[in-house]
């Protein structure tokens, strides 16, 4: 039976060729840096050394995990992150779903259009400019914002200097660039309502902001709860480039988040063993996440990752 199955693949894999040949660099790509990086991971429970190499590095088992849990810096860490994905959750998720709703609605598709371009640009601007941007109208001296304070009669505010501002900026600043982005797949859900819908509801006296809530918003429930659950397997990550471009000295207690601990404690201090600690701890908790929320949202609704 097995020889019968081997031959019917091999046959079924040389009848389509092509199209085994056309997704073999995807395969490659997933195998040469998603998977065998994987036996990277037991540096983790190693004290590794680079002249040792992998199996000549002493087994510790799980020091580096206990070491990282007993650190001053565990609860700064945990709460810093939690706090930025947590602000940016709140306030970043539902924003692009109330942009794709309300253009939807303009009467003028290239009104409609030009304010979906503007939205859209901010995404393409990179990390480093973003940060340059930010730091220039946020300095305490020369920056836009505080001359506008000052015109007010207000005193200037060093807003990367002050830990408790700091979150808002990071979280703010965020939000400004990907809600744009992020609608464009809301805007394609609803290219596809029926318009007989809206054409029955406008007969039966239904007003735009009844149609937007009882026809439009109904489709993107599957999308949301979807995109939804891929957010909170996320719920730990918290990108280290814009962090560490907008660290300072004085908003380090409130910007030191597990990403650029790790970025520190593994290529600055070469402490290899414990940045893969702490890394493969933050990735055991988003997968948590993501399979916790996948259930609950498939217990309690259709939709769901699988």
């Amino acid at each position: 039976m097995k020889k019968i199955r081997d031959n019917h693949l091999m046959r079924r894999i040389l009848v389509n060729w092509q199209l085994y040949l056309f997704v073999l660099p995807a395969v490659l790509y997933f195998l040469l840096f998603h998977i065998l990086p994987l036996f990277g991971l037991q540096i983790a429970f190693r004290d590794y050394r680079p002249a040792r190499g992998f199996f000549d590095s002493t087994w510790v088992g799980l020091k580096h995990f206990t070491r990282f849990f007993n650190s001053y810096y565990f609860v700064t860490v945990m709460r810093n992150t939690l706090t930025i994905t947590i602000l940016t959750l709140i306030m970043g998720f539902p924003l692009p779903i109330l942009l794709a709703l309300l253009l939807n609605e303009l009467p003028g598709k290239r009104f409609s259009k030009v304010i979906q371009t503007v939205s859209f640009a901010p995404h393409f601007i990179s990390v480093v400019v973003l940060c340059g941007i930010i730091i220039l109208f946020l300095n305490p001296s020369t920056g836009m914002l505080n001359h506008l304070l000052r015109l007010l009669g207000m005193e200037p505010v060093n807003f990367l200097g002050r830990p408790e501002l700091y979150k808002w900026v990071h979280v703010i600043s965020g939000v400004w660039q990907e809600t744009g982005w992020a609608s464009v797949i809301y805007f394609a859900a609803l290219a596809g309502v029926d318009l007989s819908l809206h054409e029955a509801a406008r007969i039966d006296g239904a007003n735009k902001f009844q149609r937007m809530v009882h026809i439009n918003f109904p489709v993107l429930v599957p999308i949301i709860v979807v995109l939804l659950i891929m957010r909170c397997g996320s719920l730990l990550s918290v990108g280290y480039e814009k962090v560490y471009l907008l660290q300072n000295d004085m908003n380090v207690s409130a910007s030191e988040v597990i990403s650029t601990y790790v970025y520190k404690a593994g290529l600055i201090n070469n402490d290899y063993s414990f940045s893969t600690a702490v890394g493969l701890f933050n990735s055991v908790i988003n997968c948590i996440m993501l399979v916790l929320v996948n259930g609950i949202s498939r217990k309690f609704n259709e939709s769901s990752l699988w």
